[in-house]
């Protein structure tokens, strides 16, 4: 069988639409097929994860879903860019023993910190926030620079094929994560790659570098 991935672009897509695909290729590389690396953007939407608390979201008007995925409620956004890895974990990569979903979630994490470092931003896969009392059963998974985070990590595993993935912020927008606390945590914790380097992001750029670095890490 083909390790190699197959990549994808599905530019900015509903986030129920990019779902249903989703859950298809899941049952083909189940199947056979060879795995993939899928990038898009979402039109704004809350998602509400399996460990998602009524108190996360409690003023935010868009579309909500409750989604499978690991984690607490989290925003989606055009300002971000969202990465969905479907792969079939049964299969050894790069010193992975099959059925290894922690370093298959290293593997992502650590991809979007390297990126990250190629853009002048020096990140790390563990939180150095010191969380609030009401934050102590906050979802810290994903990349941080600092105190502040910059990507949402949660993914799904079905038949040992990986879904859902990552969401890096890019571009500064000042309507995203309005009226929730995301993966637990306060609005202000989350940052992004403009606010940090100050300047507008070459999305072209930065979506070469991490599909370069993600098909060789993946």
């Amino acid at each position: 069988m083909d390790s190699s991935l197959e990549f994808q672009d599905w530019g900015l897509i509903p986030y129920d639409e990019a779902l249903t695909r989703m859950l298809t290729l899941v049952d083909e590389v189940a199947a056979g097929r060879s795995g993939l690396l899928i990038f898009c953007s979402h039109p704004p939407i809350v998602t509400l994860g399996r460990a998602t608390r009524p108190e996360d979201v409690f003023g935010w008007r868009g579309p909500k879903l409750e989604v499978s995925r690991g984690g607490r409620a989290t925003y989606h956004g055009p300002s971000q860019l969202v990465i969905y890895p479907v792969i079939n974990l049964k299969e050894s990569r790069r010193g992975r023993v099959p059925q290894e979903i922690a370093g298959y979630l290293r593997a992502l994490e650590d991809g979007l910190v390297e990126a990250l470092a190629e853009h002048g931003v020096q990140a790390t896969g563990k939180s150095r926030h010191k969380r609030r009392p009401d934050e102590a059963a906050a979802d810290e998974t994903g990349v941080w620079v600092g105190e502040r985070k910059i990507a949402s990590l949660g993914i799904a595993v079905k038949k040992w094929v990986t879904f859902h993935g990552a969401a890096i912020n890019l571009d500064q927008d000042p309507e995203a994560f309005q009226g929730m606390n995301p993966c637990g945590f306060r609005r202000d914790v989350m940052v992004s790659l403009e606010e940090l380097r100050r300047e507008p992001v070459d999305r072209t750029g930065f979506q070469g570098t991490l599909k370069r670095i993600l098909l060789r890490r993946l």
